[in-house]
Parts: structure tokens; C-alpha cells; sequence
């Protein structure tokens, strides 16, 4: 067996405020192979963002990782110096931040911050860094790359800067690069672009991807797995086709269902989740998501689900599989979401429940 790339076990992110201590996030675990793509899905507010900076130990005052473990390549980055871990990330674990504009420095040309982070890791001549800086640019496609690395990030459009703060990620040639929404703010036309350049990486460099969005339509184009996480939880995770065909959870069904299809025969009110996620101060008991979901039953009240085997490599945490909806639904009313789909990556939208 080949061990994980990355392996998070057991992590717990809290936040400690005046109104209570928020649980950002609560025991998820999950695995990262070489080369892999995974994507994270939720509504906001479910735990996505604060998982990835919780990799990267970029957690804000006043949260801190409570618990669990961060292991990259067998080793613990939660109990390693802060030295030691500042020299992995961004060389060997990399984040693009979901607002390029406000992670890029409006002051210092673009080219110029790409060479910084070389130079965080690197001994190199400046020559060599601003060659690798216009190199770099050209590897994620920016046009006219010389000019480009001279001009500032405000001079850029939103697909450039995305693609400068790309360049950065890939600076170091890293094993892992966490993209967090990096579609958000982008119109559709530039979206298929990046998550075409994220394949290409993924393809030809073996870089593993964690994409973290909202967007289904997204995940679809370019994970291999999925995992759904919901009030600081993963309810469901597993294989991209498996959980979009055959969705074993109610959040994960309702999330699918909230999906525009270009393709429905009648014009009907896009259906929503009913309700609000819970307060992570006071959480729910039993399931978190029961008082929004449609199949609960009195165990959901009481008794929180583990997350158990629903399929060769999928799991769910539910006391009503969703096995029981399809008898009394169909599986019609999901929405099909994959590329080549009617509804595909450009019909899907940004703002599934969030």
C-alpha cells in the first residue's frame, strides 16, 4: 500500500470569542493520494476555507487547531516547529486564496511577488528568479508574459490575476495545491479556462488538488472525489460519479437538486434548502442537519451518524439512507451536473445553498 500523500485525522478547529467557542471545524478525517484531485463542497459557513488554512497553519486569532493531526508525507504538521512547517508551505503545500486582488500586494509588480516566493525557499541570482517569473506566467497562459510581469495587479483582469496567484502557488513545483473558490468572482468563460489549467497541472505536473467551492458543476470537471461537509462536519465523501449518480445523504441530495438545469422541460421556482445552517456555538443535537432535512426520523434528533460505508469507497453519515428517497421519489429529480451534461460546468452557477 502507498501511503498518503496527506492524511488528516481527527482535525478540530475552534474559534474562542466572547459569544462562545465556535466549532469551525469537528473530528473530519480524510486522505490525499499523489496526483489526486478532491474537491470539497458545502454551503459557506461549513468548514471548507478554515479545513485548508487549518493544512496550511494559517488559521486567524482567535481559532486555533484543537485537535487531530495534519500529516504530510508521514509527518505531523501540527506538532513540528514553526520554522520547519514555514519552509513546507509554499514549497511543498500551496493555497490559492479565493480574492486575488486582495492577496496580491497592489504595490509590487507581479512578476516581482512570483520571485518572492521562489526566494522564500531558493537561494537564487535575481536573473534566474525573474526568468522563472515570466516562465511561470506562460506555463498558466498569460498573454504577452514579460509585459505582464511588469504591470501591477490592478492593471490586470480578474482571470490574469487569478492566474498570476496560480503562477505563485506553482512557484516551488509543490506536491499540493489547495485552490479555495478560485472561480468565485469569475465570469463562466474564464472559470472553464482556470479549471482547464488546474487539469493540465493536475495531468502533466502530478500535482494533488483540493478544490474547495460551492459550485457542484466545478467539482464535477475536475475531481476524482468528493467530500460534503455540512456545519463543520464531512456527511458524505467519495467517488465524483458514484455520489453525483447516487447521493447518500439528504444535504448532498438537496444540494444536487438546487442545481439550475438548463434542460428541465417545465419552469419551476429553483428549489432551495429550507432553513438555515446551525450556530457552531450551540449546534443541534444528534445530526446536525436535521432540522432541515426532509427524511428525518426521531433517531436524528438524539443520535449523531457515523460515517459509514455506503459503497465500495463512498461513506455517509445518515440514519436514513438515501436508498429509501430514491424508492419514493426517483432519482429524476436529481440534476446532472458533469461535462457533456446538458446542465454542465456553465449552467451550474456559483451559489449552491451559499
Amino acid at each position: 500500500m502507498i501511503a498518503p500523500l496527506l492524511e488528516v485525522k481527527d482535525l478540530h478547529t475552534r474559534f474562542f470569542t466572547d459569544d462562545g467557542v465556535v466549532q469551525a471545524v469537528n473530528g473530519i478525517s480524510f486522505e490525499l493520494n499523489e496526483g489526486e484531485s478532491l474537491g470539497i463542497v458545502g454551503e459557506s459557513g461549513c468548514g471548507k476555507s478554515m479545513t485548508a488554512l487549518s493544512i496550511m497553519g494559517l488559521v486567524p486569532e482567535p481559532g486555533r487547531v484543537t485537535g487531530g493531526e495534519i500529516r504530510f508525507r508521514g509527518e505531523d504538521l501540527l506538532r513540528m516547529r514553526a520554522e520547519d512547517v514555514r519552509e513546507i508551505r509554499g514549497r511543498d503545500i500551496a493555497m490559492i486564496f479565493q480574492d486575488p486582488l486582495s492577496s496580491l500586494n497592489p504595490v509590487l509588480r507581479n512578476g516581482f511577488q512570483i520571485e518572492e516566493a521562489v526566494l522564500a525557499h531558493r537561494d537564487l541570482p535575481r536573473r534566474v528568479t525573474a526568468e522563472q517569473a515570466v516562465a511561470l506566467l506562460r506555463k498558466v497562459h498569460v498573454p504577452a508574459a514579460e509585459a505582464r510581469a511588469k504591470d501591477y495587479p490592478h492593471q490586470l483582469s480578474g482571470g490574469m490575476r487569478q492566474r498570476t496567484m496560480i503562477a505563485m502557488g506553482l512557484a516551488n513545483q509543490p506536491a499540493v495545491l489547495i485552490a479555495d473558490e478560485p472561480t468565485t468572482a469569475l465570469d463562466v468563460t474564464v472559470q472553464a479556462q482556470i479549471l482547464e489549467l488546474l487539469r493540465e497541472l493536475n495531468r502533466d505536473m502530478r500535482t494533488a488538488i483540493v478544490m474547495i467551492t460551492h459550485n457542484l458543476g466545478v467539482v464535477a470537471g475536475l475531481c476524482d472525489r468528493v467530500i460534503v461537509m455540512y456545519a463543520g462536519q464531512i456527511v458524505e465523501e467519495g467517488p465524483v460519479d458514484e455520489i453525483f449518480e447516487r447521493p447518500q445523504h439528504p444535504y448532498t441530495w438537496a444540494l444536487l437538486r438546487s442545481v439550475p438545469r438548463v434542460d428541465a422541460m417545465r419552469h419551476e421556482r429553483l428549489r432551495s434548502i429550507e432553513g438555515l445552517p446551525p450556530d457552531l456555538v450551540q449546534p443541534p443535537s444528534g445530526c446536525r442537519f436535521h432540522p432541515r432535512c426532509p427524511f428525518r426520523v426521531d433517531r436524528c434528533f438524539v443520535e449523531e451518524p457515523p460515517l459509514e460505508s455506503a459503497g465500495e469507497g463512498h461513506r455517509a453519515a445518515c440514519w436514513v439512507r438515501m436508498a429509501r428517497a430514491y424508492d419514493e421519489m426517483g432519482a429524476a429529480d436529481l440534476v446532472d451536473v458533469r461535462p457533456g451534461a446538458a446542465s454542465g460546468i456553465h449552467a451550474a452557477g456559483e451559489g449552491v445553498g451559499g
